[in-house]
């Protein structure tokens, strides 16, 4: 099957990447096609390494058929039916997703020529960036790669690769078969009556998705969006802005939390993830998680290191660490009750 018009189709409904970038899905399509050489690769991550995000095993389990014919959409695209330009497929995939839904996709799969890629144990977070999913599957260390080239032009053994999300992939059979409703997957968790995915039009708040999905708490809350390690996190003020990142809300109970124990959790999993390979990543986080421990935080070089990481780290990880700590002492410190150490001066430091 060869579908000459999915790019035109994906533009018009306006696909974003559903990974976490929400880079434009045809854009990127067009960037692989337009890119020279014979060999090209299609790589489906489903890797899944942040915290709290759940919706790709969900996908994989209950929409597998839909994935796949999504690849497979992608590879006659890329090949435009000429077979002199080889395709080859992986789906990248998280090892615990392996374990339990393994059989199926394989079953489902079937003679197609897609191969499974069991993500590495102990890969984590940075495992799931594009460029070390190319470096996992060549064998190589699992750490970013310095770009460009992009992956797009010089991927999998320096050919271009095209490299979705399950849901991107999902999303591009949709619009092939005019099913598309702009729709995403949200995972909802923290302290939430009723955990779990769900489906819902991709422009609806998080306050809309908390209240349909009856988790809209009772009590004082904040909210953590986009991954619970890399997330943004609001207040209950702040609630009527759509979804970000990989759909993501976790629910926190506002009275009684302890801040520092949040922002050494927090630390503890980018400190985890770090694979090391850059100064500003490796020392940055290690010298924060040294900093909130001490008596008094020192407010003011606890910010200059965090706009450290943003302006110097190698890759999104780095830049990633100050999203939830910024934001959390921005919207959350500054409220009454809130235990944190010197709160007019995070107040200050943190507007």
């Amino acid at each position: 099957m060869i579908f000459m018009n999915i790019s035109s189709k994906i533009k018009k409904a306006n696909l974003l990447g559903r990974g976490g970038g929400c880079f434009p899905t045809a854009l990127k399509w067009n960037m692989v096609d337009k890119a020279s050489g014979n060999e090209k690769y299609i790589i489906c991550n489903a890797s899944e390494g942040e915290p709290g995000v759940k919706k790709d095993g969900y996908i994989l389990k209950h929409r597998t058929e839909e994935v796949i014919e999504g690849i497979e959409i992608a590879r006659d695209f890329l090949s435009k039916g000429k077979e002199k330009i080889k395709v080859k497929v992986y789906i990248y995939i998280n090892p615990d997703y392996y374990q339990t839904l393994g059989p199926e996709l394989l079953e489902c799969i079937g003679k197609r020529d897609i191969e499974l890629f069991v993500k590495p144990h102990g890969a984590g977070y940075i495992g799931g960036e594009e460029t070390s999913i190319l470096n996992s599957i060549e064998g190589r260390r699992i750490e970013p790669r310095l770009r460009p080239p992009y992956p797009t032009t010089n991927g999998l053994w320096g050919c271009p690769t095209l490299i979705n999300n399950v849901e991107t992939l999902l999303n591009v059979s949709l619009v092939n078969s005019d099913k598309y409703r702009e729709e995403r997957y949200y995972t909802v968790s923290g302290k939430a009556q009723n955990k779990g995915v769900f489906y819902f039009p991709d422009d609806w708040t998080i306050e809309k998705v908390l209240k349909e999905t009856k988790n809209y708490p009772s009590f004082d809350f904040f909210v953590q969006i986009g991954g619970d390690g890399s997330g943004v996190v609001l207040n209950k003020k702040q609630l009527k802005i759509p979804v970000s990142g990989a759909g993501t809300i976790k629910i926190y109970k506002l009275q009684g939390h302890k801040a520092k124990k949040i922002i050494k959790s927090w630390l503890d999993f980018f400190l985890g993830e770090s694979c090391g390979q850059c100064t500003p990543c490796r020392e940055g986080v290690y010298r924060l998680s040294q900093v909130i421990k001490e008596d008094p935080i020192d407010w003011d070089l606890f910010k200059e290191i965090l706009e450290n990481l943003e302006e110097a780290s190698f890759c999104g990880l780095g830049c990633a660490v100050p999203i939830p700590l910024k934001s959390y002492l921005k919207n959350v410190a500054k409220l009454p009750g809130v235990d944190i150490q010197n709160q007019k001066l995070v107040c200050k430091c943190f507007k």
